[in-house]
């Protein structure tokens, strides 16, 4: 595998894209903030996207900080980049921040709302400052935004050059 951020060969990407508490609800919990696509449509966007850039990905949701938690230390050695949606733990969770900054693997945060428009607890996250980026308030289009910036920071492209 090549080193963390600077994967430039034509191997494809190993990937994880990592869904916190309560996005297994997606499509029926509160549809006017998060839209009606559940998880599933999300994952079949998301692969179908990966494939035309190079990538493969893993998928795992969990309700339960602990389980993302090891999760994400499975990745470290497997995983070139991971794409998270932490929900709610985002603005709580420390124990989650040092998961992925000792990880040592880059990766995205993804919100689907704008937590910035939205409660005050919502607008601090403890995970953004050691992110490569962060995408809020597209709904779903919010991940293949973020695994395509992740997908371009890990092949060393700049943001502003278009994919080939």
């Amino acid at each position: 595998m090549g080193s963390p951020g600077g994967h430039t060969g034509s191997r494809p990407l190993q990937l994880a894209v990592l869904h916190g508490p309560n996005l297994n609800l997606l499509g029926r919990r509160e549809p006017t903030v998060y839209g009606t696509g559940t998880l599933s449509d999300i994952t079949e966007s998301l692969d179908a996207l990966a494939a035309t850039l190079g990538a493969r990905l893993s998928h795992f949701q969990s309700n339960h900080e602990g389980l993302l938690i090891d999760r994400i230390h499975a990745q470290i050695g497997v995983a070139d980049g991971i794409v998270i949606n932490p929900a709610g733990l985002g603005h709580t969770s420390v124990s989650l921040r040092d998961a992925l900054t000792g990880a040592a693997v880059p990766f995205v945060e993804v919100h689907l709302s704008n937590i910035h428009s939205r409660e005050s607890f919502r607008h601090r996250s403890l995970l953004s400052d050691v992110a490569v980026g962060t995408i809020a308030g597209f709904g779903s289009l919010s991940y293949s935004l973020a695994l395509r910036g992740l997908v371009g920071h890990l092949r060393g492209r700049p943001l502003n050059r278009p994919e080939p």
